[in-house]
């Protein structure tokens, strides 16, 4: 009996321990400390190991260093009247790190991804697609063997590459082993969220005249897809990103960026791995945000949320809200629970939430 006690006990405490990781800060302030100030734009950042940013921008991609401050661009240069040079201009709105390595892919045709050595900056190109639809839109990586990229339709349904093999060779999907788009439907490369990833749970929003989200349980083998109550049926319409905060939990943010005062089904949470959502803080602000995102080991409760419109909290799960800072950005990445790297237009700034 005392032998049950103890162990009674001790699990009691571990459970105990385990909750005591996530914790309501009920933040109500904004530090914003600008890092980068250029002629950029700049619609995907990345952080790796908590000290070094990777982020794409309108002609090019680039790093900083949070140690040094150090930062280096890497401007892609016209180097003749054709396309097909390595080094073709595009907008880099997707971005990930992955083992010892860096991705930037380009929206647009021909689709580039890159892939860069982080020990000597050394990048090759290890995906290329030339169909004049070929628009993408966001990455994001399982493990340091698999990722996933995703962009717009071009043969009726979205375009999704994986790679098995750590990055150096990527396979497009074909159209019979995914559900099909509707006219109309595709997605938004406005701050690299269209995917989130827990475990080997994958989820794809989608927008415009559809906006509905892509499922899939098991690396990307097979997919479903659920509809939602995002506002949709016009062009600029839906869910912009999406992001889960376990295998649960996860919300979606949108609206019409050009009606950005619009609150009506702009934001949804799910509690069921995405199969049904529920609208929050509907017909109450704030509008459309590009960008949103969990605050790290909040227990769900806390989310931010992002956007030219300002910056944005709510620390009961989206019921209520509360504006920040009239600041813009575009996308956020959190480094810890209390301080995350956003990026927009001619910025890249570290956000101190109290």
């Amino acid at each position: 009996m005392r032998l049950f006690i103890l162990i009674l006990l001790a699990s009691i405490f571990s459970f105990c321990g385990e909750k005591n990781n996530n914790v309501l800060h009920d933040f109500s302030e904004v530090d914003i400390q600008i890092l980068i100030e250029d002629s950029i734009s700049i619609r995907a950042v990345e952080v790796y190991k908590d000290s070094l940013i990777g982020f794409g921008y309108n002609k090019g991609y680039g790093f900083l260093n949070l140690y040094n401050d150090d930062v280096t661009f890497h401007e892609f240069k016209v180097t003749d009247n054709t396309q097909n040079h390595d080094n073709w201009i595009t907008e880099q709105r997707a971005v990930a790190f992955s083992d010892q390595s860096f991705y930037s892919l380009g929206i647009g045709s021909p689709a580039r991804l890159r892939k860069i050595n982080l020990q000597d900056k050394t990048e090759k190109n290890v995906y290329q697609e030339t169909h004049e639809k070929a628009f993408y839109d966001a990455i994001a990586f399982w493990n340091t063997t698999e990722g996933i990229a995703m962009g717009d339709p071009t043969d009726g349904c979205l375009s999704i590459i994986i790679t098995r093999d750590g990055g150096e060779t990527w396979r497009k999907i074909p159209c019979k082993d995914l559900p099909s788009t509707v006219t109309g439907e595709a997605a938004f490369a406005a701050s690299n969220g269209n995917i989130s990833i827990v475990g080997d749970h994958t989820w794809i929003i989608s927008g415009g005249m559809k906006s509905r989200v892509f499922y899939s349980s098991d690396k990307g083998a097979t997919w479903e897809v659920f509809d939602t109550p995002i506002m949709q049926g016009t062009a600029t319409t839906g869910g912009y990103s999406i992001h889960f905060y376990d295998e649960n939990n996860g919300i979606i943010f949108g609206g019409d960026y050009t009606q950005p005062e619009k609150n009506k089904a702009n934001k949804a949470i799910t509690k069921d791995r995405g199969k049904t959502w529920q609208l929050i803080a509907d017909q109450k602000e704030p509008g459309y945000k590009s960008c949103v995102r969990y605050v790290p080991n909040s227990g769900g409760n806390e989310i931010v949320a992002v956007g030219f419109t300002g910056i944005s909290i709510s620390n009961d799960r989206g019921t209520h809200w509360k504006e920040l800072s009239k600041e813009s950005f575009y996308t956020l990445r959190f480094i810890n629970d209390s301080t995350a790297i956003a990026a927009g237009k001619n910025r890249i700034a570290k956000l101190t939430f109290k």
